[in-house]
């Protein structure tokens, strides 16, 4: 299987490899249509993201932008507010590393 086999997830890794990291049997890809936006660190504003990829598990989000993943929680609007970057590795966010 090909990563465009599984909606642009890193190499190795499905919705079921996720669902089992996360303990999370409901966790699914989300769509990218939706404003995804980041803290600024010592400031009050945000940033917007590009997502490539988003996660959602567990009430939370996880958001590739760039080479980081981003957690976030997902409003009632559909929008993520993120609010930290956890690093490159897919294992390590969602973990919360």
């Amino acid at each position: 299987m090909t990563n465009e086999d599984q909606d642009g997830l890193p190499e190795g890794w499905t919705i079921e490899r996720i669902r089992t990291a996360s303990g999370d049997s409901e966790a699914e890809l989300l769509s990218l249509a939706r404003l995804v936006v980041v803290e600024v660190y010592g400031s009050a504003g945000c940033e917007a993201l590009r997502p490539s990829i988003i996660i959602s598990f567990h009430g939370l989000c996880l958001v590739k932008a760039g080479d980081d993943w981003y957690m976030g929680d997902l409003a009632s609007d559909g929008s993520i507010h993120c609010w930290a970057p956890y690093g490159p590795d897919l294992g390590d966010a969602i973990r919360g590393l």
